[in-house]
């Protein structure tokens, strides 16, 4: 299920295939290597059952609050419902069973020419707003314009194209700034359309709405649900629209199966547990390994109406990690980001806090066939040497190595080791504190969102004071979390990149010297490093899979070699808790985790010995 609005990163692999001609041809779909999987006359995609029967309800659990509906200032103002993606609808949709491919959804076509200097969009006819109006050009180039003018996620997302224009009722194109960069198209494929007219009117009290500020106005969409009510920061229920023009679509048939979907939303993830035990919550993803090993026994459980699932991650690696914010002068120093590394007990963790159940990642890409190990060779090793000047020399002779902590000698080992780069670095102790020679104390604040966070952060912090390190754990409420986390206000918190099969220009928003300026980034360390720069342009403008994998390889080995962050922990599968009155397709999209609520449907068989939600 879409938890935000903005564009998916996760998803941001669907580069598409340049022409066998020099001339721009328009296609349904289009795929990273050869040709997409579905034909132009495909009917519904493999993994969705035609049949399913639409129906029923279904509530997710959401931790946090929510005050707006205007996603265009959502990472700027305010804190966007969750669900509205179910209103809104984008130039083209994926498909879950192939790593990188994207077909037409409000545009029945796109074209680009073979130096992917361009894009266009034809849209489909039949496409309307909710109020009946038909979705138009002029309302894609509002809404490129609108979330580009006030999102400064947006604008930095299209800071390569330089032109949106109507070429006609359905046409538009837009323009970028270079060529060769394969996942342009793309990108504008993922653009959430709004309607201009909507926008642009008045309110039922006759106020003119303002796109550039928070609003509870339920807004008008063309997607498959609506909004149907709401109680602000507590619910809000959206309906399946009867007649939306995009049912019979070969992209949305045997999906938006649930007649209605409920967002109940929860401070505290302590309490979002208990609502899914109560019977409050339908489903959810089990993020604490300590839940999913002890937090289910319960009678529902027993009885077999409460089924616990994993579903395999396929299509996604992830960096989960302590992030030191490099804006800090305390963690400029590589010697001290590494010690920060070295001192941190992940196997204990693992063992007392995790029910063995997590591994440790070690990679920026963990989990992908992108992810380095070893020494360079090959392409990889090419591209490096090109760059061997500007990157650490251990990346050609040292491969990348988590500390272990795992018996009493790796701990004194490893703490020893730390302390010996904090010396080197300038950091002694003196009467049970590091200080500088200035006599300042290294001391560092761990910020989190969560006080779960400090079965974790405590251990952490122990270790850490043992270095003569002065620290201090703050669990801050959402709001203030969010607040702080946009402007980089913190030393240490905890960051969660993830990663597609074929990355591209959402590298520079993780870590990109430009998005280490701009508040509200997804660099939250701030690096800002020429070589990242390049191997991230290496990247994007790969010309086949075999460059692609070789240049991210390269930028995984030289992110770790400069110690950024201190790895966490992972799972590779996606842990779920339901109550068992949903079914799912016999074969599962390949790509998508466990697809819930997208390929699922309500049992109406199940319910009834279940019971319905209440």
């Amino acid at each position: 299920m879409i938890r935000t609005l903005l564009p998916s990163f996760l998803a941001a692999c669907l580069a598409f295939t340049p022409l066998a001609a020099q001339e721009a041809q328009w296609r349904h779909g289009a795929a990273l290597l050869g040709e997409p999987k579905y034909p132009a006359d495909f009917k519904q995609f493999d993994y969705v059952n035609p049949s399913a029967p639409k129906g029923g309800l279904v509530r997710l659990g959401a931790q946090g609050t929510f005050d707006s509906f205007n996603i265009v200032v959502a990472g700027v103002k305010g804190s966007p419902e969750q669900g509205l993606s179910l209103i809104y609808e984008t130039l083209t949709a994926p498909s879950f069973d192939e790593p990188s491919a994207a077909y037409g959804l409000l545009a029945e076509a796109f074209s680009y020419p073979e130096d992917f200097s361009s894009v266009s969009f034809r849209l489909r006819p039949e496409a309307r707003w909710h109020d009946g109006k038909p979705v138009t050009a002029d309302d894609v180039v509002f809404s490129f314009e609108a979330l580009k003018t006030n999102s400064p996620t947006y604008a930095f997302y299209y800071a390569n194209v330089t032109k949106a224009e109507k070429l006609g009722e359905r046409e538009v194109k837009f323009t970028f700034d270079e060529k060769g960069n394969r996942e342009l198209p793309q990108i504008m494929g993922q653009l959430t359309v709004l309607p201009k007219h909507w926008w642009e009117g008045t309110t039922a009290d006759g106020r003119k709405r303002d796109i550039t500020q928070t609003t509870l106005e339920p807004p008008l969409g063309s997607g498959p649900y609506r909004l149907k009510n709401f109680d602000t920061g507590r619910n809000a229920t959206y309906e399946r629209v009867k007649d939306y023009w995009g049912s019979s679509l070969n992209v949305n048939v045997g999906q938006n199966n649930f007649d209605e979907i409920r967002y109940e939303y929860y401070r505290d993830a302590t309490v979002l547990l208990e609502a899914f035990k109560a019977d409050r919550i339908d489903f959810r993803t089990e993020n604490s390994a300590r839940n999913w090993a002890t937090g289910y026994d319960f009678p529902a459980r027993h009885e077999g109406r409460v089924v616990l699932e994993e579903f395999p991650f396929r299509a996604s690696g992830v960096m989960q990690a302590f992030v030191l914010n490099l804006r800090r002068d305390k963690f400029k120093d590589e010697r001290v980001r590494r010690a920060f590394n070295l001192a941190f007990p992940f196997e204990e963790l693992n063992k007392t806090v995790f029910y063995g159940l997590y591994e440790r990642v070690g990679s920026y890409f963990h989990g992908l066939e992108l992810a380095s190990s070893g020494l360079p060779e090959g392409k990889e090793l090419e591209i490096l040497e090109a760059l061997r000047d500007k990157v650490p020399p251990s990346v050609f002779t040292t491969p990348y190595k988590n500390p272990v902590n795992d018996t009493n000698e790796a701990i004194r080992n490893n703490l020893r080791e730390a302390d010996r780069l904090l010396r080197e670095a300038g950091w002694e102790v003196k009467n049970g504190r590091r200080v500088n020679a200035k006599g300042e104390p290294l001391s560092v604040e761990l910020l989190s969102s969560s006080p779960n966070e400090e079965r974790v952060f405590l251990p952490y912090k122990a270790v850490l004071e043992r270095l003569g390190i002065g620290v201090t754990v703050r669990s801050v409420d959402d709001v203030q979390y969010t607040n702080r986390t946009r402007s980089f206000d913190f030393d240490i918190t905890t960051g969660l990149w993830g990663q597609s099969l074929s990355p591209g220009n959402e590298q520079r928003e993780f870590w990109g010297s430009q998005a280490a300026k701009r508040e509200g980034s997804r660099n939250l360390a701030g690096i800002a490093d020429p070589a990242v720069d390049a191997l991230i342009d290496r990247i994007i403008f790969a010309k086949d899979r075999e460059e692609l994998v070789a240049a991210t390889k390269a930028l995984d080995r030289v992110l770790l070699a400069h110690n950024y962050v201190v790895p966490q922990w992972t799972s590779l599968k996606q842990r779920t808790a339901r109550w068992d009155r949903y079914s799912h397709p016999d074969v599962m999209p390949h790509y998508a985790g466990s697809a819930f609520p997208t390929v699922w449907w309500y049992d109406e068989t199940k319910a009834a010995k279940t019971g319905a939600p209440r």
